[in-house]
């Protein structure tokens, strides 16, 4: 035998109403139940509160009144034909008139008490189960109507009236045992006291309702049907890797679903509970999927919690003062007045040297417990020996849920990290002796970065995740994306998933919180087709933390100055950035140190091995040397893809000039190529390589020997530039004679050395690893105290749009593997 619980999404449409019949036909139910539970159609309580309300004001409510007997008489025209629809409608409208004759009582009074909101509130209920009965009864299915004020009996307590157990159990056994055994429909959600005035057992009793007919009736479950496929690892909405639950235990049902966790109410429970019977929870919609069983005991599960779930507004009272050490009966004195109240405390925790405790209430409540507090300790507070209520509002409480952490280390220390590897702090902490959940208190703001943090490091661990966002769409950005997009395969099987959210350009930028297509948002930005919005730096950084999504990361492939300006204010946001954007690193080493001090302190990624040769493992090596106590004594390189052609490739059978055109064309070179040539770029990159060996060391310290005459500078543009280069020719022809006839040939070398850089073209001969490039490729000698007869040499391409996007893209494969 089976009692089945219907909630109002299920009833408050014609699909759902469809589902219905289906389920009840089925072989698993037909015959078997002798009892299903309904609540009002869905917001139709809301509507009758609102109504309520109005009319004690003098307001208007005829309109929702007519709306709410529209939306039941076209539910009954659906699915009624000929007699019974009229018999439908007229059971309807009768409904609907004395309801309206209530509520013009309440206006003329000008007066709503809880006893008359209740009987207001039941008007959902009925309206709904005698409209079901009908349409299943003209279905094929025997069922009647059953008002549950006639059995289910309660205290007077209007509002949340609590149910007389004894004597509701006495009139369902003798009514059921009476009737023909034919489908009852029951109101759910109301009762009467015993002496016949309506009540309701608290919002969402219905629930409470379909667990009081199970115990009564020795049912052998109680199926609760909703428009979701269970309970779900964490609130769907907020979290879109969800999944549902198979089976979970009465008190993780319990501590879950006073998290907020509303597919299942505690009060709910504990009928079933008391009788040993499972709940299932099942989708009317999708009544193939076998739901989640609540027992007494679950079986142990993959993971040692089953959930995450929140209380999305919250406040919290702090009292404090050194009255409260030592003091017998104080917490009793505390929560002794809250109760006075009747305030619900939802989360409590007090300091071991009893200075301080502090609770989370309702934000509507939070104005009558501090009223209470200030009364009960009215001389405490004056003598000083406590302060005055602390009041802290719009927070939210999450908490883990699971029997099996009791049995499992690191569970708090995978909660806690896992909330501040993302930047949210933590106010208050909670965890009961039984070990079942663990609490935290924290900013209303951070609840949905939270969930998908803890969510993500209890239940997907072995998968790393980044929610990129991107700014820069052009040769190197672009590049990037065609690889992130070609390899997504690889990434899903090395369990890494890189989703970008957020991308722009200089003129453009697009975001999406489901993910954008890399390739189509390339075309998207650079050519402004499909959906994007003019781009703003602030807009930008604004939309990237309103977003506040955990394991965010924010890659600058620009080389702007100004957005490099920006990255101390993301570092900030708790966003991790990789860049190739070598101004904020070689800026002032005043930037340089806050950046990478607070991304060392704070645990944020900042990573930028691509601002030094491109893909080449440079800087990381670098700091592997340093921070494994090796001195570096000196560091020679060739930094420039530009100037590196260049130079390998002159040997006399072209013109310097010939050369440098050559390089243009090939599009080695900005489209000045004086940008290039002024070594600016290289003197950058040693600079950066200076303070990562822990020089401190600014811009100007950098001894740059001009590659050109002061004349090339002056040239108004480009071409004249040529012409003045030219002039150049035979001078750089009779260095290069000159290095010739020593045997050796020209290069332009960065190199650090006692505690200085400088950056000079010289004449290199046989053996030097610097004659060994060919065409762009960078080179970096390391000489330190480990290797100092044989410097490590590290060389490869040091420029162009595949390495760098390659080096980029590792970086933020990198960020994601630390972001757990």
């Amino acid at each position: 035998m089976l009692v089945l619980k219907f909630g109002g999404s299920s009833v408050g449409s014609h699909e759902g109403i469809e589902h219905i019949i289906g389920i009840l036909k089925d072989r698993e139910h037909s015959g078997n139940v002798p009892a299903a539970v309904v609540s009002a159609f869905s917001k139709v309580t809301d509507t009758l509160i609102q109504m309520a309300r109005a009319a004690e004001t003098g307001g208007a409510y005829t309109q929702q009144l007519e709306s709410v007997s529209k939306r039941h008489i076209d539910c009954a025209s659906k699915f009624l034909k000929g007699p019974e629809k009229k018999s439908a409608i007229k059971n309807i409208e009768k409904t609907i008139t004395e309801l309206s004759q209530i509520l013009d009582g309440i206006s003329l009074l000008g007066e709503l008490s809880l006893r008359s909101m209740d009987l207001v509130m039941s008007f959902g209920e009925r309206l709904s189960a005698g409209l079901l009965a009908s349409i299943l009864a003209a279905n094929g299915i025997e069922a009647s109507f059953v008002d549950a004020r006639s059995l289910v009996k309660t205290d007077s307590n209007f509002g949340r009236a609590e149910i007389l157990t004894k004597e509701t159990d006495e009139n369902i056994r003798a009514f059921f045992k009476e009737q023909k055994k034919d489908l009852k429909i029951v109101t759910g959600f109301i009762g009467s006291t015993v002496d016949g005035h309506t009540t309701t057992v608290g919002r969402d009793g219905s629930d409470l309702s379909g667990a009081v007919f199970a115990a009564a009736l020795g049912a052998k479950k109680l199926e609760i049907w909703t428009d979701v496929d269970g309970i779900l690892s964490a609130d769907p909405d907020q979290v879109k890797n969800a999944f549902r639950i198979d089976q979970i235990s009465y008190m993780e049902a319990m501590e879950i679903s006073h998290f907020g966790a509303r597919v299942i109410f505690p009060s709910s429970v504990k009928p079933a509970l008391e009788k040993g019977i499972p709940i299932i929870i099942r989708n009317t919609f999708n009544p193939e999927c076998a739901g989640t069983k609540i027992v007494s005991n679950a079986a142990a599960g993959k993971y040692p919690i089953i959930g995450i779930s929140s209380i999305n507004s919250a406040a919290l009272v702090r009292l404090q003062g050194s009255g409260m050490v030592g003091v017998a009966g104080f917490s009793a004195r505390v929560f002794g007045a809250l109760a006075r109240k009747g305030i619900s405390v939802m989360l409590i925790t007090q300091s071991s040297s009893e200075y301080s405790i502090c609770f989370a209430v309702l934000p509507d409540e939070v104005q009558g417990a501090e009223a209470a507090l200030k009364e009960e300790f009215v001389h405490e507070i004056k003598n000083g020996s406590i302060e005055k209520p602390f009041i802290e509002k719009d927070l939210s409480i999450i908490a883990v849920v699971g029997s099996a952490m009791k049995s499992t280390s690191g569970i708090s220390g995978k909660f806690f990290h896992a909330l501040g590897r993302n930047g949210i702090n933590v106010i208050a902490i909670a965890q009961g002796s039984s070990e079942t959940n663990i609490s935290a208190v924290i900013s209303k703001s951070d609840e949905g970065k939270a969930l998908n943090a803890i969510h993500h490091a209890f239940f997907f661990a072995q998968e790393r995740s980044v929610n990129l966002f991107l700014l820069g769409t052009g040769n190197i950005g672009g590049t990037l994306l065609d690889q992130i997009a070609d390899n997504f395969e690889k990434l899903d099987r090395n369990m890494i998933k890189i989703k970008l959210v957020g991308a722009a350009n200089l003129d453009r930028m697009v975001f999406s919180l489901d993910g954008l297509d890399p390739k189509k948002t390339k075309k998207t930005i650079n050519e402004g087709a499909g959906e994007a919005e003019p781009f703003s730096l602030d807009g930008f950084i604004e939309k990237m933390a309103s977003f506040n999504l955990p394991n965010s990361c924010f890659c600058d492939c620009t080389a702007g100055e100004d957005i490099a300006a920006s990255y101390e204010k993301i570092l900030q946001c708790s966003v991790p950035i990789v860049t190739p954007n070598k101004k904020a690193n070689s800026g002032t080493m005043d930037y340089y140190r806050k950046l990478t001090s607070y991304s060392r302190k704070k645990g944020i990624p900042y990573l930028y091995e691509t601002t030094v040769g491109a893909g080449l493992p440079v800087i990381s090596t670098l700091r592997d040397l340093y921070l494994s106590g090796d001195r570096v004594i000196r560091i020679e390189a060739v930094l420039s893809g530009t100037l590196s052609f260049i130079f390998n490739n002159y040997d006399g059978s072209k013109q310097f000039s010939d050369l440098v055109r050559e390089a243009k064309a090939k599009g080695y070179t900005e489209p000045d190529p004086r940008d290039d040539l002024n070594a600016m770029d290289a003197a950058r990159k040693i600079l950066i390589l200076a303070r990562e060996i822990g020089l401190s060391m600014e811009f100007k310290s950098v001894k740059i020997e001009p590659i050109l005459p002061e004349s090339c500078f002056r040239a108004k543009d480009v071409e004249t530039f040529f012409k003045e280069l030219e002039k150049s020719d035979a001078d750089f022809e009779k260095r290069r004679a000159k290095a010739a006839e020593d045997g050796k040939k020209l290069r332009y070398i960065a190199m650090i050395e006692d505690g200085k850089a400088k950056l000079a073209l010289r004449s290199e001969g046989e053996g030097s690893p610097f004659l060994s490039l060919v065409d762009t490729d960078n080179i970096v000698v390391i000489t330190t105290e480990r290797y100092s007869k044989l410097p490590m040499v590290i060389k490869g391409p040091g420029a162009g749009a595949q390495v760098t996007a390659g080096g980029i893209f590792a970086d933020i494969v990198r960020t994601a593997r630390t972001l757990v």
